[in-house]
């Protein structure tokens, strides 16, 4: 059997990236559409999402990622375990998701999102290419209620920062601390953050609340 290779990196900003997603239908998607949901943006292979839903089944989760190959990979594992409160979704979220949002109508449930180790594209001229852009904030600001939760994660601190700032631009949120969390909110972890931790290397994290 052939092995498909998954590039780790792929280029928002390139074309094959631009299409807006098809808006799913969601009461097709969850057994019980109107839980408290929980959007965990770039989740990769799905690790994270899965053991959440699996631990807190009243509330959704869905996860979105930009790399096509990885998105089906989780939602086979979505489907092996049965869990009717979990999804995933290939998109490009800076693309998507303020349409993926609106599709919910007035009823939306959004409570809390996490961006968890992001891609660092770490040259100056590839940092446009960073997930967290200040349009993606502003769609959170609008969409999360008051006492909604954005947490953010990496190993890399110099990302963590500016996630941080681009948050912190938003009149909208507060941070609950002004330093690092020392462990995690969640009781499930993502790949990414064992290998570190096993590691003996740090998590910078933070939480903000939309206020």
């Amino acid at each position: 059997m052939a092995v498909v290779r998954v590039r780790q990196h792929v280029n928002p900003l390139s074309d094959r990236y631009q299409a807006p997603v098809e808006n799913p239908a969601w009461e097709t998607v969850f057994a019980n559409p109107r839980q408290p949901l929980h959007i965990d943006i770039g989740c990769g292979k799905g690790v994270f999402a899965l053991q959440m839903a699996q631990l807190q089944p009243e509330w959704n989760f869905l996860g979105l990622e930009i790399r096509k190959p990885v998105v089906e990979s989780a939602q086979k594992r979505q489907q092996e375990a049965g869990l009717s409160n979990l999804h995933f979704m290939y998109c490009n979220v800076n693309i998507s998701l303020r349409a993926l949002l609106e599709s919910w109508g007035d009823q939306n449930p959004l409570q809390q999102v996490s961006i968890q180790f992001p891609d660092p594209w770490f040259k100056k001229r590839h940092q446009k290419r960073r997930v967290l852009q200040p349009e993606l904030v502003a769609t959170l600001a609008e969409f999360l209620p008051p006492g909604g939760r954005v947490v953010v994660q990496s190993d890399v601190e110099e990302v963590a920062v500016d996630m941080c700032d681009r948050i912190a631009e938003n009149p909208h949120f507060l941070r609950s601390s002004s330093d690092w969390l020392p462990t995690s909110p969640f009781p499930a972890q993502t790949d990414r953050e064992r290998v570190t931790l096993e590691q003996g290397l740090p998590v910078h994290r933070a939480i903000f609340t939309r206020s």
